[in-house]
C-alpha cells in the first residue's frame, strides 16, 4: 500500500531524483523559466516553494536551511536578494505550470515552469511603456 508516501519517483532512485530536482530548481532560479515535463514541473513546484517562503524570511537560519537543499552558493544569494522580495506579500503559489502538449519524439507532456511575479511584472512594464508611447 502507498500510505504516507508522497511525490514522484520520476523513474529515478533517490539519490539522482535529489540531484534532478536540485538541478531544475538551480536552473528554474537562474533562469526564471524552464521548459521541462509535467510529472518534472509538477515535482519542482512541491521543492521550489517551501525554499521561497524560507527565502522571504532572509534569516540566517532560513538560509543555512536553503544552502541544504540547494548547496550552489550564487543561486542561493539570487534567491534571497531577487526573487524573495517580489514574493514578501504573496503568502503561496510562487510559480506556475503551462501545459504545451507532447514532445514529437517521445510523445512526453511537457510544461513550462516560471515564477509568477516576474512575468507579472513584465506585463506592467509592457503596459506601462504603452501608456508612455501613446
Amino acid at each position: 500500500m502507498r500510505h504516507k508516501k508522497k511525490g514522484r519517483k520520476l523513474g529515478r532512485r533517490v539519490g539522482n531524483r535529489r540531484a534532478l530536482l536540485r538541478n531544475l530548481a538551480c536552473q528554474l532560479i537562474i533562469h526564471k523559466k524552464i521548459k521541462t515535463t509535467d510529472p518534472k514541473a509538477k515535482e519542482l513546484r512541491s521543492f521550489i516553494e517551501p525554499l521561497i517562503t524560507l527565502a522571504k524570511k532572509d534569516s540566517l537560519h532560513a538560509r543555512r536551511l536553503v544552502t541544504k537543499k540547494i548547496p550552489k552558493k550564487n543561486v542561493v544569494r539570487i534567491l534571497f536578494k531577487e526573487i524573495a522580495p517580489l514574493f514578501s506579500d504573496r503568502p503561496g503559489g510562487y510559480t506556475r505550470i503551462t501545459k504545451l502538449g507532447l514532445r514529437d519524439n517521445d510523445r512526453a507532456p511537457v510544461s513550462i515552469i516560471e515564477f509568477v511575479e516576474s512575468v507579472e511584472g513584465l506585463e506592467k512594464q509592457d503596459s506601462e511603456v504603452i501608456k508612455i508611447e501613446k
